[in-house]
């Protein structure tokens, strides 16, 4: 089993988000056809004020776990910030200034990952790799955190979810017993990789295009649809693709830890549609009760933070019980299918 190469487990979180919003009061804000947005479900959604930066919401999670566990700074031997959004500032290090703002010591070590939506739950997979190789780590913070830039992306136009701003931080120790890391499995189609690409800011476009603004970019579906040449029969096999890759990835992962589809019980995947939560756990005959489509609806898609997040939110409802094996699982930028499996 994986979980025999290193032992960790959350001891506790910590969460900031953005301000509530109605989805249905706002949409009309955002996109020129509300109803559409509306449709999808979600009813709140969360937007940070503006001045209010990611590394903001990663350092307020960050304070809120150490202050739940009563930790302090000299506690952490690891900062990791997984950040899905587009960075504060360019040539610099998000997870060194989340550090600082933490009044960590600099002799702590920080790593900064931004593979989109997956990085806060691929991320775990990277820590327990660290962990392998340095056995002087104990504890780590561990920071998933998106804040949506509203001068580059529509958060209501991207895809079919309605992006917000928020953060969850996880204090991670060796041989803690519960919320247990067993295994981490990823899958990336190179071909697929332009698909939800911001057009500019990057070096090949550093200033917007005459006209250009976030609210009037094309949607990221319009992409997808260029790139199968609009047939509805590659489309149709493409939406087959992404459920199907989905479910291997959960098995792969499951395999990796020496588990089969009967030890599982919930299944957590990005903050999507109900419908679309449901499709994704059916395979495994794990019911809608046992997703988070219930809490997607009530937060929206906070990127690399979801799983995460609605995780912390299960167990302290106590929607999930000691022992129970539960998939943190999504599709992202990349395009990147993954999966990591934790034991209560």
């Amino acid at each position: 089993m994986a979980s025999q190469l290193v032992e960790f487990g959350v001891a506790g979180f910590g969460y900031a988000t953005g301000e509530d919003r109605d989805v249905a009061q706002t949409a009309g804000d955002y996109v020129g056809d509300p109803e559409r947005v509306i449709r999808w479900g979600y009813h709140t959604f969360h937007r940070a004020p503006d001045g209010v930066t990611a590394t903001d919401l990663a350092a307020l999670a960050g304070q809120d776990a150490l202050d739940r566990l009563g930790l302090g700074p000299n506690d952490i031997d690891l900062v990791v910030v997984a950040a899905s959004e587009v960075p504060d500032y360019h040539h610099w290090d998000t997870s060194a200034a989340v550090a600082r703002r933490l009044k960590v010591e600099g002799t702590t070590q920080a790593m900064l990952l931004n593979e989109g939506c997956a990085c806060g739950v691929t991320g775990l997979g990277y820590v327990a790799g660290q962990l392998a190789l340095q056995p002087e780590l104990n504890t780590v913070l561990f920071i998933a955190v998106n804040r949506v830039s509203e001068f580059h992306r529509n958060r209501m136009n991207v895809n079919n979810a309605v992006h917000s701003d928020g953060a969850v931080a996880a204090v991670l120790k060796r041989g803690h017993g519960s919320v247990q890391w067993l295994a981490t499995d990823q899958f990336v189609d190179p071909d697929l990789s332009d698909f939800f690409r911001t057009e500019v800011g990057g070096a090949v476009n550093p200033v917007p295009f005459d006209g250009w603004t976030a609210k009037d970019a094309p949607p990221g579906h319009a992409r997808i649809q260029a790139h199968f040449d609009k047939d509805p029969a590659k489309l149709r096999e493409f939406v087959a693709t992404l459920n199907q890759r989905i479910t291997d990835t959960v098995d792969n992962a499951l395999h990796r830890a020496g588990l089969t589809r009967d030890d599982l019980k919930h299944v957590i995947y990005i903050n999507d549609s109900a419908d679309t939560i449901e499709e994704v756990a059916e395979p495994f005959g794990v019911t809608v009760e046992h997703t988070n489509a219930e809490l997607s609806l009530s937060h929206g898609h906070m990127g690399a933070a979801d799983q995460l997040f609605c995780l912390g939110e299960h167990i302290e409802r106590g929607d999930v019980q000691p022992g129970d094996v539960v998939a943190l699982c999504g599709i992202s930028i990349g395009m990147r299918w993954y999966c990591t499996l934790v034991r209560i």
